[in-house]
Parts: C-alpha cells; sequence; structure tokens
C-alpha cells in the first residue's frame, strides 16, 4: 500500500464520475426547460392563423413632408372684398395715424390704400429694403472672410472683413448667428503654423467714418439696440453671446482681439494697427453665406447686422464704407432696379433712426417683389428670383422670431399663416409682410401707425392681416 501523509483524504476514482455524470444530467434538464419555454412562450404569444385568401400586410405609410405651392389659379381678390373684410379692425383708435397698402403678389395690382405715398418713419421695417437691395446686388453665397496676418516680433494681427458673426464660443458650442468662423478655429490654425504668438492687435480700417449714427443714443448700446459699427466684433458685439437683448459692449474690435488672445494664451495688451502691406496670412475663417445672414437679420430684426449688409453693399456699389455710405447704396440699388424711392430718405439701413421716412407703398412693393412669380421674362419676375430669399427670414405670425409672441391663435386666425416684418420704436408701429388667404391667394401688404402705444398698436395691427386670412376678399 501507499503511504499515508497526515490526515489527507483518499481519492475515489468512482466518486468523480458519478459527479460528472450529474452534472451533465443538470445542464441537459436546464436546456430542455429553456427550449420548453421558448415553445410555450411562442404558443402563447404568436397571433392565430389568418384565413385562407386574406390580403397581405399593406407597406408602412411613408411621410415625406413637402411644401405644396400656392395655386397659380387661386380666386382673385377684388379691392371691394379688401375693403369689406379690414373695415371693422381700421376702426380701432389704437392704431392712431394708420397708412398702408395692400395688393394681389401674383398680379401686382393694389387692392387697399391709405395715404400709402405719405413718407412715414419705418422702424425696423427699413430693414426690407435693406435685405431687398443687398439681395438684388450681391451674390447669394457670397461670404466675408476674417483674416488673420503675421506682425513682427510674433505680434499677430486679427484683419476685420465686416462680419459681426464671427463668434469667440468654444468649438462645438451653439453661437447666436448660423454657422459662424470661430476665434478658437483661428487660433487652432496660428498654433499649426508653428507661430508662438507675443501680442495680438486688429485691424479695423476696412471700416471708415463715425461707429455710430448721430442720431442714435448712446443709451442704445447699453439697451442693446446697437453697437459702435467697427469692422471687427465677435457675438455681435453682445456681451452675453447667446442673449438676443443683451447690452453690447463700447469696443468690438479690441473685445473681439482680447477673446483671440485668450484662445492664443496671450495677455499681453491687445492694440489697434493697420497690418503692413504684403503682410502674410496665417489663418482665416469665413462666414455664413449672404442668403444666410440675410435670413438672421430678418428673424431677429438684427440692427448690427442690418448695418454691416449695408456696408458690405456699399463697398460693391463704389460708395464710401460708412454707415452714411451703407444708407446711400440701399436706395442707390433699390432705383436703379426700378422702384419707387421717391420720397424714401434712409438715415441708417437698421430703422433704428427716427430720421428714416418710407412710404408703405415702397415696403408693399418690395414685398410683393419677393413674393410674386419667378420667371425671367419681366424684370419684375427677375427680381422675384433674387428676392425671394427675403420670405425665409420674415417671423411667422405666432410662431418665430419678433412674432413668435403676437398672432395669438385663439383669436386670431393669421397665426401661422402670417410672415411679417416688426417695426417699433416709441410711439412708432410698423408691420410688413404676405398672408395666403382661405382661397390660397397670396396678398403682401405694409401697415404704418403712429402716435399710439406700441403696446396698444401691435394687436390693432395684426387684427389686420388676420382678416386677410379669413377672406376669400371677393
Amino acid at each position: 500500500m501507499g503511504a499515508h501523509h497526515g490526515n489527507a483524504p483518499v481519492k475515489r476514482p468512482g466518486t468523480r464520475r458519478r459527479r460528472l455524470i450529474w452534472s451533465l444530467i443538470s445542464v441537459i434538464l436546464v436546456a430542455a426547460i429553456a427550449v420548453g419555454g421558448v415553445f410555450t412562450y411562442r404558443q402563447l404569444t404568436e397571433p392565430d392563423p389568418l384565413p385562407p385568401g386574406t390580403p397581405g400586410r399593406p407597406a408602412p405609410i411613408a411621410f415625406t413632408p413637402v411644401i405644396n405651392p400656392v395655386s397659380a389659379n387661386a380666386p382673385e381678390p377684388t379691392a371691394p372684398g379688401i375693403t369689406k373684410a379690414i373695415a371693422q379692425s381700421l376702426k380701432s383708435p389704437a392704431l392712431g395715424t394708420l397708412t398702408g397698402q395692400i395688393s394681389d403678389s401674383l398680379t401686382g395690382t393694389v387692392l387697399w390704400s391709405q395715404g400709402a405715398e405719405r413718407p412715414r418713419t419705418p422702424a425696423s421695417n427699413a430693414k426690407i429694403l435693406t435685405a431687398s437691395a443687398v439681395l438684388l446686388a450681391l451674390p447669394h453665397d457670397q461670404r466675408l472672410t476674417t483674416s488673420v496676418l503675421a506682425g513682427p516680433g510674433g505680434q499677430v494681427i486679427l484683419k476685420g472683413a465686416g462680419d459681426p458673426t464671427l463668434t469667440a464660443q468654444p468649438p462645438g458650442v451653439e453661437s447666436f448667428y448660423t454657422d459662424p468662423g470661430r476665434t478658437s478655429a483661428l487660433a487652432d490654425q496660428i498654433k499649426r503654423a508653428g507661430i508662438d504668438p507675443t501680442s495680438v492687435a486688429v485691424d479695423l480700417s476696412a471700416y471708415s467714418g463715425p461707429t455710430m449714427d448721430p442720431t442714435w443714443s448712446r443709451g442704445d448700446i447699453a439697451g442693446g439696440d446697437i453697437a459702435p459699427m467697427e469692422s471687427l466684433m465677435v457675438d455681435g458685439a453682445r456681451i452675453k453671446p447667446l442673449d438676443e437683448y443683451s447690452p453690447r459692449v463700447d469696443d468690438p474690435g479690441v473685445t473681439a482681439g482680447q477673446a483671440l488672445a485668450r484662445a492664443l494664451g496671450v495677455s499681453t495688451d491687445v492694440t489697434e494697427q493697420t497690418a503692413p502691406a504684403g503682410a502674410r496670412t496665417v489663418a482665416q475663417v469665413t462666414s455664413a453665406p449672404l442668403v444666410t445672414r440675410v435670413d438672421d437679420m430678418m428673424r431677429f430684426s438684427d440692427n448690427v447686422e442690418a448695418e454691416a449688409l449695408s456696408i458690405e453693399l456699399a463697398r460693391s456699389q463704389g460708395e464710401p464704407a460708412t454707415l452714411a455710405g451703407g444708407a446711400q447704396a440701399v436706395l442707390k440699388v433699390l432705383n436703379a432696379n426700378g422702384f419707387p424711392t421717391a420720397g424714401a430718405k434712409l438715415q441708417d439701413s437698421s430703422g433704428l433712426s427716427y430720421g428714416n421716412l418710407v412710404p408703405a407703398s415702397l415696403l408693399d412693393t418690395l414685398m410683393g417683389a419677393a413674393s410674386g412669380p419667378i420667371g425671367s421674362d419681366s424684370p419684375a419676375q427677375a427680381h422675384a428670383a433674387k428676392m425671394r430669399p427675403m420670405l425665409d427670414g420674415l417671423p411667422i405670425a405666432g410662431g418665430t422670431g419678433t412674432l413668435a409672441d403676437r398672432f395669438d391663435a385663439r383669436t386670431n386666425p393669421g397665426a401661422g399663416w402670417v410672415r411679417a416684418k416688426t417695426g417699433t420704436l416709441t410711439g412708432v408701429s410698423s408691420l410688413t409682410g404676405i398672408v395666403q388667404t382661405v382661397d390660397g391667394r397670396v396678398l403682401s401688404f405694409a401697415l404704418m401707425s403712429g402716435g399710439t402705444s406700441p403696446a396698444d398698436a401691435r394687436p390693432a395691427l395684426d387684427a389686420i392681416p388676420g382678416d386677410l386670412r379669413e377672406c376669400g376678399c371677393r
């Protein structure tokens, strides 16, 4: 017999065989139970067989959203029909002194007019002139390029191109404007170029003249309405980049330079200087296309973007790159395209100034042109093709932009069917846009009210296109 050491148990081969057999039996039983469970589940959950001859299951419904164009054969409204439809709303004392015009977009026929040739303060309805002129004269895909140039001794010079949509928001973080260039991208390009920056300067030479119109109040900067117009700024010079009504900074160019300096880790003061001729470009970013920038300007009634667009237009027309040059260029382009600018005066291109004077007839004519038939058989149809993108930026009644909290759907049938540009100054309220009637006809309108509180005038103005939505006006 072999030696037995201590108390170690003696291992028996038969015991191991029995354990193995019981393990195999357990696995087989578990598998059998699982198979049985699956079989039972299928028996309980499978539907009863369909009777012979039952049609097969139809294909899933495919949802493909489309925008159906309005019919060219929609019933034609008449002047008496329009007058009758809006008669009650016109009696509202909240309208104060009202001038206006309503037209058929398809034919261009004026259907109602009241003092429409009288020049009035348009407030932000002046942006309709700016948007129209810019879209008529400039390539719709035009972008602005903000550059960084190499200066002496490790200095980098941030050169503005008149793009207020440039953002200092970090990569991937939302910005106020659509698809802007970013200072973070400029910083990345500078680093990849192997430059170790020692200082940052800003070149603001793309604009000239005063940065503020003499009719603007410096208080408008703190109020968020405007900023000193310099050719370089970030986030529209807003102190709070995502707040539409944020106060603006007093020194947009230097503030933009400081944003780049932070991204580069440069702590020296930002200075202003003109880049040397022939300086090497080490980084650049581009703005969104022109149509996108016009869209942002219209939807949010952005005064800074409006002024920047007008100066961009001025430079293309050989006018000075100034605030006054921008306003002059707007009227110049409209006049050259055959629009009736007689009596119109623009002190600025945003509508912030009380010095602007525009007749309702011009506003309605421009809106009618943008919403009229597209083609190339006539100048009017060619204008429509170029101006049509302006409609995309118009706020939707009760839905977007400056009309988001107007046109209560419970009381105003125009909600969702009216697209219009608002205009508000103290004692001034204006509304210009389009509405589709229940018969599918598109009407353009321009309404200018004065002498009453905007809080009272707005719902009174809104009632008029609401009337037009409900009527066939025949």
